[in-house]
């Protein structure tokens, strides 16, 4: 991380507590549309459009049945959290 002048961002090995987090919010892209085709021929151009077309639906448009069967977005928005 010196070598390159990053900023670590998550926790070292071992720290269960931050590290589950970070698990389960990098695990759940990878399952819901990493594993599910091929990538074979797919440049990063594409596959960034990609990534963040799911972050976009996983963010704004994915329906919560523990939210009352609405998008986080909408949950936030009826909250006044968002504008």
């Amino acid at each position: 991380m010196e070598d390159v002048d990053l900023l670590r961002s998550m926790s070292k090995k071992g720290c269960k507590a931050n590290n589950s987090a970070c698990e389960g919010f990098f695990g759940r892209p990878k399952n819901d549309m990493f594993y599910n085709r091929k990538w074979f021929g797919v440049g990063i151009a594409k596959f960034m459009d990609i990534l963040n077309r799911h972050l976009h639906w996983y963010n704004e448009q994915r329906i919560k049945m523990s939210l009352g069967a609405v998008s986080s977005l909408e949950h936030r928005r009826s909250l006044n959290l968002a504008a």
